[in-house]
């Protein structure tokens, strides 16, 4: 199991990396630029989540595989940019598979530490949501997962299928599988058909109140 979860995460960490790292080329950004982008998306989530669970040093930052992994995805990126934009739909399914990787290899990393099964899916969606919302507060603007298209839903859902797993004690391989497929399907689903949950009203013109 512990080499599934290791597998999972590093599976994770260069589709996210890529997808970081491209967002970082259509803005413009130098090399530097778009390594820290690829670094942000791929590592953040993972980062945050081992050090809630007590896993430190984080393996991000211990294990060379992680940033030979990040590091190749974001030079990549930079240089055959032209060619990977025309897989625009490639990299986005892409980037819902590191989603739904990134979700359920964090939960089984926090349930095999001790984390109750409640508190557990929560980390595993931290874990997948967690780079991207730090990629998108470098480039100044309102994180997507916020706000389009069930993408914490998403990881939340596939987390969920896991800790549920565990508290049935069923077999975590194929639970594990399951938990990323409802991830990545869910997520494929909000991208085709422009799936979002209620929005908060706009506030009257003038309103300070907040």
């Amino acid at each position: 199991m512990q080499n599934l979860i290791l597998h999972l995460d590093l599976i994770g960490t260069f589709v996210f990396a890529l997808s970081g790292a491209m967002l970082g080329v259509r803005h413009r950004l130098d090399l530097f630029g778009v390594l820290v982008l690829a670094f942000a998306t791929a590592s953040a989530g993972g980062i945050l989540r081992d050090l809630l669970i007590g896993a430190t040093p984080p393996a991000a930052l211990h294990d060379w595989r992680y940033p030979a992994i990040w590091i190749s995805a974001g030079l990549i990126a930079f240089a055959w940019s032209p060619w990977i934009e025309r897989l625009h739909q490639p990299v986005r399914v892409f980037d819902a598979l590191g989603l739904a990787v990134f979700a359920v290899a964090g939960t089984d990393k926090a349930l095999g530490a001790g984390i109750g099964p409640l508190m557990a899916p929560c980390l595993g969606m931290l874990s997948g949501i967690g780079g991207g919302m730090l990629r998108d507060v470098l480039l100044a603007r309102v994180p997507l997962v916020l706000h389009a298209e069930l993408y914490a839903i998403a990881a939340l859902a596939g987390a969920s299928v896991v800790a549920i797993g565990s508290v049935l004690q069923l077999p975590p391989v194929p639970v594990t599988v399951a938990g990323a497929a409802l991830c990545f399907f869910l997520r494929l689903a909000a991208l085709r058909y422009g799936w979002h949950l209620p929005k908060a009203l706009q506030a009257p013109p003038g309103d300070d109140a907040a």
